[in-house]
């Protein structure tokens, strides 16, 4: 575990080395698009800098923001803040995550934040509401094992940064499209080189995304099946909730390509259909886990 925790920082780093890469490229032709001249690089990159240290600090508040989520209360949410104080105690963690919750009848749950000082597990509305106790309990504690990993770090990251990176290609498109209708023959040439890198960003951004989901989730899920088992000396909670999520066929409006690998299984109904994992899943197949999980009974 603790191998697999140093290689969650490293990987961190390399994809926040790779965001601050392609947003200073980005920006560089976004500047000289506006015809910044020399200072465009400098430009991009200062920029770039402030942007990359602004979203590491603040990837858990953009990823609550993106599905709307409420503060968990005692009033509210008694069952899943007291499951929360038992895992504490067998989990070994000294801080205590945030709990949310996001208004929405799809069991799911995600865990978020740049490390476990900082850290929120937030869970949907029909995961309260359709899981008994134990299954809640195998939930929350596989969030609190990604925690303990030091998954969030990394899962959060990638969500925020690549959306970031997204939205810049995109602006980047308009703002090249816009300037090549209006600016004059001599520039025309010019602008439809600015235009076609524009469109190699948008086209790069969600390939690079996935390969990334790819090489980070599927492990990582394995990892706090198990984590979650040694807190709960429960395989069974784990397995029926498991089982609950993925026949689930609620609609989760707040998933995205960006986030999904978050969540506890994906939330896109038709990737869950065969209860295997493919080339391209992000999450290992229902039944592949739930085998590795009664593994260890």
């Amino acid at each position: 575990m603790y191998e697999d925790i140093k290689k969650n920082k490293i990987k961190t780093g390399i994809v926040i080395f790779i965001f601050l890469t392609i947003i200073t490229l980005i920006l560089y032709f976004l500047c000289y698009a506006f015809d910044f001249g020399e200072y465009a690089i400098v430009i991009a990159l200062i920029f770039s800098i402030i942007s990359t240290i602004a979203t590491y600090y603040n990837c858990d508040k953009v990823v609550l923001a993106s599905v709307r989520a409420r503060p968990a209360t005692k009033e509210e949410d008694l069952k899943l803040t007291n499951i929360l104080e038992g895992l504490m105690i067998t989990s070994g963690l000294t801080s205590k995550p945030r709990l949310y919750v996001v208004d929405s009848m799809q069991p799911n749950a995600f865990a978020t934040g740049r490390n476990p000082e900082n850290a929120i597990i937030c869970v949907t509305q029909g995961l309260l509401e359709k899981l008994d106790y134990y299954e809640l309990e195998g939930v929350v504690a596989h969030e609190l094992a990604h925690i303990k990993n030091y998954d969030i770090r990394l899962s959060a990251v990638i969500s925020v940064m690549v959306g970031f990176v997204i939205m810049l290609s995109d602006m980047f498109l308009r703002i090249s499209f816009r300037s090549n209708r209006s600016d004059n023959d001599n520039k025309s040439s010019g602008n439809a080189i600015i235009m076609l890198i524009g469109c190699i960003f948008l086209i790069l951004s969600p390939i690079v995304t996935q390969l990334i989901q790819l090489a980070i989730s599927r492990r990582r899920e394995y990892l706090a099946d198990a984590t979650a088992v040694s807190f709960t000396r429960n395989p069974d909670g784990l397995i029926s909730a498991l089982k609950k999520i993925s026949s689930d066929t609620e609609e989760l409006d707040v998933a995205s390509n960006s986030n999904a690998h978050m969540y506890i299984v994906t939330p896109f109904k038709n990737k869950r259909k065969s209860g295997k994992s493919s080339l391209f899943s992000t999450h290992p197949g229902t039944l592949e886990r739930i085998e590795a999980l009664e593994n260890l009974r």
